[in-house]
């Protein structure tokens, strides 16, 4: 599966930002998929997923109640929302998507492919 990442931008702090990622090739439809963000200086850090359903999302702690996910299988597109951005969410954001079967997934090595990533630029 190939994945590519669109939406990201810049935006002021408390905006909001939609990005997507779209897949071509290989069967999207059994695959979770996760997103991600490295910050200048700091890790890869897991920041949602959605399971290949669709009924199974996860968040990280530091996201829950300002970040929203959704897949539609049949645009093979995962959307991911994001509201009341603050200045440490800039980052480059990544999703991912998981090994067949995989589910929940929060590690890196439980992701098999990866888009090339989207800039998001918070300002105040």
């Amino acid at each position: 599966v190939q994945l590519v990442e669109s939406g990201g931008g810049s935006v002021q702090a408390g905006g909001s930002l939609r990005l997507s990622c779209i897949a071509s090739a290989g069967t999207f439809r059994s695959i979770g998929v996760g997103w991600f963000r490295q910050a200048p200086g700091k890790d890869l850090e897991f920041v949602a997923g959605v399971s290949w359903t669709g009924v199974s999302i996860v968040y990280a702690d530091s996201v829950k109640r300002r970040f929203t996910i959704s897949r539609d299988n049949a645009k093979s597109t995962v959307y991911r929302g994001m509201n009341s951005l603050k200045i440490a969410g800039t980052a480059k954001y990544y999703c991912a998507g998981t090994f067949p079967g995989v589910w929940p997934a929060r590690a890196r090595f439980e992701y098999q492919c990866w888009g090339p990533g989207t800039q998001v630029t918070v300002s105040s």
